[in-house]
């Protein structure tokens, strides 16, 4: 039984947790990617993100005309992954977040290409 109880408590408060590190909002900053031949590109980034329970879903992109739909969100307390496919190509978000802060790196392939970036984005106000 008390193990029972615990269990409940311990629920409760991850529950609360979550709900502490809602990632709902709009987020910019940069993206700088690195491609297969070592060529580097730096552009914008757009997050437009939802979050229901651990769940995320929205929109990433350069801009607001250029957004792509995510597929696969999850938050499990700071640590974050997206998923998103665009003409072919599979990108996947790691990124940690730090009070209106989301860092992290992408890593996208596409037929046996591989190309890495680095995100640093921040909530907007």
């Amino acid at each position: 039984m008390k193990t029972l109880l615990c269990f409940l408590v311990l629920s409760a408060l991850a529950g609360v947790a979550f709900a502490d590190s809602n990632v709902t909002g709009k987020w910019t900053g940069s993206f700088n990617m690195t491609g297969p031949n070592g060529e580097t590109k730096e552009t914008t980034a757009l997050l437009l993100l939802t979050q229901s329970g651990t769940d995320i879903t929205g929109t990433v992109g350069p801009n607001e005309d250029e957004r792509i739909t995510i597929q696969k969100g999850k938050i499990e307390g700071d640590k974050i992954t997206l998923e998103a496919e665009h003409d072919g190509h599979t990108i996947k978000f790691d990124l940690v977040l730090a009070a209106d802060r989301l860092t992290g790196e992408a890593n996208m392939s596409h037929e046996g290409q591989t190309a890495k970036a680095k995100l640093d984005v921040t909530r907007s106000k």
